[in-house]
């Protein structure tokens, strides 16, 4: 147990660590016309607290959650990603009610920790098709009517999301998975718009994906 606290405290420390060099990194690279806003560095530092304790199983992670979401949105607001402002409106929603939800599925108030769920592997299949396709169609739609300007991109970190939030929400550990895919696009997708701390942040979420997948197999380990 204490060799697992250190790791997640070292986890979360390197994330936030992460997001500061690379913030520093491309602002002293940028022109001062052109550096990044600090609610870059602001957002991206709620991000990894946020992901470290959902990683974890912590209900506390809604208490980032909240703060990051809305830092976020303005970020997307700037670039014109649509689709991303959307799915943030949909994620403070649901973070309402997956408060309630994980409040139920919590062990004990002391740990804050809760027991997660499972998915048979017909009904992974089926939501991975389905994601798929209204990823495509999502994007088509951005590309024809709205000025989007990475319109595909942009749909196919949008409609994994929401199906993965859903998931999160109801406490099924494959979410981990979809969240993976999610964030290896949005790692390219913040490349291509020149935010390296958004990159950065990415990165680093990619990295919390596999350790919160082996924190939730754990969590369900006794099921």
């Amino acid at each position: 147990m204490q060799k697992s606290k250190i790791f997640d405290y070292t986890f979360l420390v390197c994330g936030l660590l992460i997001q500061v060099v690379a913030f520093a990194i491309t602002n002293y690279q940028l022109p001062i016309t052109h550096h990044l806003s600090p609610i870059s560095l602001i957002s991206g530092l709620l991000g990894v607290c946020s992901v470290c304790l959902c990683a974890q199983g912590n209900i506390l992670t809604y208490v980032f959650g909240f703060a990051q979401v809305l830092t976020y949105t303005y970020l997307c607001w700037t670039q014109r990603f649509y689709g991303e402002i959307a799915i943030n409106a949909y994620y403070f929603g649901t973070m309402i009610y997956g408060v309630y939800v994980w409040k139920s599925r919590v062990k004990s108030e002391e740990s804050r920790v809760i027991t997660p769920r499972r998915l048979t592997w017909r009904t992974i299949l089926l939501i991975g098709v389905l994601t798929l396709l209204g990823s495509w169609l999502v994007g088509w739609g951005l590309s024809a009517w709205t000025d989007d300007t990475q319109p595909y991109l942009d749909a196919f970190t949008t409609v994994p999301a929401l199906v993965a939030q859903v998931l999160m929400i109801l406490v099924y550990r494959e979410h981990w998975f979809i969240w993976l895919a999610v964030d290896i696009l949005s790692v390219a997708l913040w490349l291509r718009a020149g935010d390296y701390c958004m990159a950065a942040q990415y990165t680093f979420w990619c990295a919390n994906c596999l350790y919160g997948l082996r924190r939730w197999k754990s969590l369900t380990s006794n099921l």
